[in-house]
């Protein structure tokens, strides 16, 4: 009898997903609508900002010269305010009233602040001895026309929105969102909202797995669930020309009724994995088949609901970022002390949810929870952070340092 093969490392199947998945197309989209969205192309300043010299300060724009000693006495002779320059040009002994965000007159190399100063009829006193450049932005300061602002690839934060509309920009390019299709499956599965029947459940996978690619950039579509029949589910998996990625939920274990192996295979299906030493998450399958439209990735996960989003987590995420050419890393692991012990691992990864608390040393403390059946969708909605152990890590006691991935 040939002895089984062994489990595929966790970090090894992420290479293979990542490395058979393509970069999308770009498209153009109003800035406000790019929020989230992944730059395409690097983004060059149309404008300078500031387009001039203007005032940090609300005050009097003078010349350093006239106001090197106080008190003196100057004559007012306009106002520039943000939106209404002043256009003449400044004289010895002259100042001109100014908000901030006003252009700078011409001859003006200083701006006295409104506290340093006492008016009179047509006259500003200054109270405090001026210096030249005080309280003035110079023009190009911030960033200037032709400077690269953003570079690509990026996803796009609010702050970012900011900097483009700044640099004058309109419209950016993006990648297109990644479309993504959910097949959940078995018989037990009813969708939420619907009256449940001896030995059924509410689907946790369908409306999880349909907001993790939402938050992840896709445009995610829910295709249905498919009974533990071998027509039904291949209807529905023929849906997979619609999509960029297709996942299943359910049915990649080896029972009767696990049928997605079988099913893709008859639809030519070239596997590029099935089974990973993950905990949870060990029948993880990934591969593709071919479709009237080209190749469609199909990505399929485990029935149990905490096992489907851990492997949404550590594959699908880093997935749907890399079609839209971002890197496709996790998020950094953190430092934590063990609130309780672990037991001794054994091959496979294993990932614990864990409750993260602040620690008296200013270490973070991880509390494992002490029940971690892969169904229990409670203890992953309340969890904090998964204590990450390697295959074969020892026996560990409360108190000792452990790596936790943060789940938001």
């Amino acid at each position: 009898m040939n002895a089984k093969a062994p489990l595929l490392p966790v970090a090894d199947a992420r290479r293979m997903i990542l490395a058979r998945l393509p970069i999308l197309e770009s498209e153009t989209v109003p800035l406000e609508k790019a929020l989230g969205r992944a730059l395409a192309s690097d983004m060059a300043a149309r404008v300078s900002h500031p387009a001039a010299d203007v005032s940090a300060m609300d005050g009097y724009a003078v010349r350093a010269d006239d106001a090197a000693t106080a008190p003196a006495t100057l004559k007012v002779v306009g106002e520039s305010a943000a939106g209404h320059p002043w256009s003449g040009s400044i004289k010895a002994g002259q100042a001109v009233r100014i908000f901030t965000g006003a252009y700078v007159p011409s001859g003006a190399d200083a701006i006295v602040i409104q506290e340093d100063t006492k008016t009179g009829d047509g006259v500003v006193i200054t109270i405090e001895a001026v210096r030249p450049g005080q309280h003035i932005r110079r023009a190009g300061q911030d960033f200037r026309a032709g400077d690269i602002g953003l570079r690509a690839p990026r996803c796009l934060t609010a702050r970012d929105i900011g900097f483009l509309g700044a640099m004058n920009h309109g419209e950016v390019r993006v990648r297109r969102r990644p479309r993504v299709g959910i097949i959940s499956t078995g018989d037990e599965i009813v969708m939420p909202g619907h009256p449940i029947a001896p030995g059924q459940l509410a689907s946790a996978n369908g409306p999880g797995l349909y907001a993790f690619a939402t938050a992840h950039g896709a445009e995610a579509h829910h295709f249905g669930i498919a009974p533990d029949d071998t027509s039904a589910l291949r209807a529905l998996l023929e849906r997979a020309g619609e999509v960029d990625i297709l996942l299943t939920s359910g049915g990649v274990s080896v029972g009767d009724h696990d049928l997605i192996k079988q099913v893709l295979g008859d639809m030519g299906l070239d596997l590029a994995f099935h089974k990973i030493a993950m905990r949870p998450g060990k029948p993880l399958l990934f591969g593709a088949i071919r479709t009237a439209s080209g190749t469609t990735p199909i990505m399929g996960l485990p029935g149990n609901p905490v096992a489907a989003m851990i492997c949404a987590i550590m594959f699908l995420g880093p997935a749907l970022d890399v079609m839209q050419g971002l890197p496709g890393d996790l998020p950094p692991l953190m430092n934590a002390r063990l609130g309780a012990p672990l037991k001794a691992n054994d091959i496979r990864e294993d990932y614990i949810r864990a409750a993260l608390a602040p620690g008296p040393d200013g270490v973070p403390v991880a509390t494992p929870f002490p029940v971690q059946d892969s169904s229990m969708v409670s203890a992953l909605a309340r969890a904090d952070v998964l204590i990450v152990r390697p295959p074969f890590a020892p026996a560990a006691n409360a108190g000792d340092q452990v790596a936790v991935l943060p789940l938001d």
